[in-house]
């Protein structure tokens, strides 16, 4: 029997994906050479790791096969860990990834420290939603995440260190009809379009319980925490933001934080759930465990600041 570990990496992508296009998509294949190495896998081992008719679910034998592939792609990364160690507290890559939020408030102080301490390592990441990165961790293309931790909190799978929560609200932009308003009603917000980033569990549950609608998607959205401040900026759609001291976009950056009437700011919703999540078997690199300690330190920081 004959197995390679790409053709493990693939299979795991597939099991997660359950989609040969998806699947094929996140591993930078093309969809033919992904579906070859899946069958190159399945002849090696001489069984059917996955279900065709059955949306690709994973066959009795694909559970054993999953399972072993797990463990040895991580102790693959374990093993290029230890070879890099030597010399990783000087150079390196690292990649990591971000939800929008933290990524536009906490996630400069976090690289501004590691680069003092540790200004030869290169790093790589990128801003999406918490269920994308969740999957591309999975798949072992990042080595962290710093994202929404409520789908991530119970499942094994993942190792979970939560941040200070922050509260946020509504804003808009300092020119717009509702700015010079001391106070406005849930009518008069909702008249406006609601733009946000995409699937933020706590921002769809507020605007479902202040429309009174059984769902309630936003007008426009955008991954970009920066793209949405300038659109903010230049219409009157009503966006949100970090509630704090220190947002440079409500002090004197042409926002303006919205006073709802009868809107219960201490509610849950209305702070953040961000943390920072890893993979639970994975040993982090050095310039990893230091990267997190940074967003750590950041964190407390931001904390003692607002008091």
């Amino acid at each position: 029997m004959h197995v390679d570990l790409r053709q493990l990496r693939h299979f795991i992508a597939l099991v997660e994906y359950r989609n040969f296009t998806l699947a094929a998509q996140a591993v930078n294949l093309s969809q033919p050479a992904f579906s070859r190495s899946i069958q190159a896998l399945e002849q090696g081992v001489g069984a059917r790791l996955v279900d065709r008719n059955r949306n690709l679910e994973p066959t009795r034998k694909g559970l054993v096969v999953l399972e072993h592939a797990r463990r040895l792609m991580g102790s693959a990364q374990d093993l290029v860990n230890d070879v890099q160690h030597f010399n990783e507290r000087e150079a390196g890559e690292l990649r990591f990834a971000c939800g929008p939020a933290p990524a536009a408030w906490l996630m400069p102080q976090a690289i501004g420290l590691l680069n003092r301490r540790l200004p030869k390592v290169r790093l790589r990441f990128q801003v999406d939603n918490w269920q994308v990165l969740g999957q591309r961790l999975l798949a072992e293309e990042f080595e962290f995440i710093v994202a929404d931790t409520r789908h991530f909190e119970a499942n094994p799978d993942y190792r979970v260190q939560l941040l200070t929560p922050h509260r946020w609200g509504f804003c808009c932009r300092v020119g717009h009809p509702l700015a010079a308003r001391d106070v406005v009603t849930v009518e008069e917000l909702l008249g406006y379009p609601i733009a946000g980033t995409l699937r933020p569990p706590n921002l769809r549950k507020a605007l479902v319980e202040l429309s009174g609608r059984p769902d309630f998607q936003t007008s426009i959205e955008c991954e970009n925490g920066y793209s949405l401040v300038v659109v903010l900026q230049h219409t009157d759609a009503i966006g949100t933001t970090n509630v704090s001291r220190r947002n440079p976009h409500l002090q004197g950056g042409g926002l303006k934080l919205l006073h709802i009437a009868g809107l219960d700011v201490h509610a849950e919703e209305f702070f953040t759930h961000y943390g920072i999540v890893s993979r639970a078997e994975h040993r982090l690199s050095y310039p990893a465990q230091a990267l997190i300690e940074c967003f750590l330190e950041a964190d407390r920081e931001l904390q003692v600041q607002e008091g």
